[in-house]
């Protein structure tokens, strides 16, 4: 399994990741704003695990949706320990 992380930038307004996090991960308004909080305060934000797979598209889909929106905001997958 593989965790999907958002990282921290100093472009990427807090609204468009509230955004991101509601349209790739199903997270509510709330859900999206606290992890949203947890990547500003600490430099990254777990969105959820998922198979290797569904993590490398999810990862695909949010840095696409990013750039076509012209903000820096990067997405990654670690392995979930």
């Amino acid at each position: 399994m593989f965790k999907v992380l958002l990282l921290n930038d100093d472009f990427t307004p807090m609204d468009f990741v509230v955004v991101v996090l509601e349209k790739f991960f199903g997270l509510s308004r709330e859900q999206s704003t606290q992890v949203m909080l947890k990547v500003h305060r600490e430099g990254k934000g777990a969105c959820g695990v998922y198979p290797q797979d569904v993590a490398a598209t999810k990862v695909e889909q949010v840095s696409e949706y990013s750039r076509r929106h012209q903000h820096p905001l990067a997405c990654v997958m670690e392995e979930d320990r």
